[in-house]
């Protein structure tokens, strides 16, 4: 198949899913601040799921959770919605989808392509993974993170990253949304599927979907 009659395909597809955006940049629209419900409710509500219906997500509920996930808040400086150690800022969300890899870029709420082709199957050790509508992968910029020793940017990407993690499983008990977060992953294989480099480490990977059940 040649590239061109692959970007028509990915544009038929995306398109179907209501992402009619040109095939290596994916402008979200601007995430919705009202509703939701209560916290003490969503925190009651929260729980891990694996098992996920087919159904895609709306462009507008992907938009609304990159943004919860960790999206910026404060658009004076910058600053996101999970917390980051001395505002390194290191955590790249990847969006693994059927259609290719997509970093999001929390400064233009953008989701940029990173990679072609399915890889969701790789993102995990779980059978659900390969199937699950989106998966999302934490991947650490370890460069960006200076004047940090080896033990310091362990601790602190792995902690940055559970935060993100947290935000998106609090979204998904709001928005009835089903997750899980994953740590069992073959990171160099997928490493090498996302075109990471050595800088880069994957951390955590948290597929998200309706529950199987609303799915249908």
């Amino acid at each position: 198949m040649d590239k061109w009659m692959y970007a028509g395909l990915f544009m038929m597809s995306v398109m179907g899913n209501g992402w009619a955006q040109e095939t290596d940049a994916i402008k979200l629209p601007p995430p919705q601040m009202e509703g939701g419900k209560p916290l003490m409710q969503v925190l009651k509500e929260r729980h891990s799921t694996r098992e996920f219906g087919a159904k895609p997500l709306p462009q507008q509920v992907l938009s609304n959770l990159l943004w919860a996930a960790n999206g910026v808040n404060r658009a004076d400086s910058g600053k996101r919605t999970a917390p980051s150690a001395r505002d390194w800022r290191e955590i790249d969300v990847y969006v693994a989808t059927a259609e290719g890899v997509y970093r999001y870029d929390p400064i233009t709420h953008t989701l940029k392509r990173t990679a072609t082709g399915d890889i969701r199957g790789l993102t995990g050790v779980q059978d659900f993974v390969a199937t699950v509508p989106l998966n999302l992968v934490y991947v650490a910029a370890l460069n960006r993170m200076s004047d940090a020793g080896a033990e310091q940017k362990a601790l602190y990407s792995a902690t940055d990253a559970g935060f993100i993690a947290q935000n998106v499983y609090l979204f998904c008990a709001s928005a009835g949304l089903a997750t899980v977060v994953r740590g069992s992953i073959d990171r160099a294989a997928l490493g090498a599927a996302m075109g990471l480099g050595s800088h880069q480490q994957i951390i955590l990977a948290q597929s998200v979907g309706y529950p199987a059940k609303d799915a249908q």
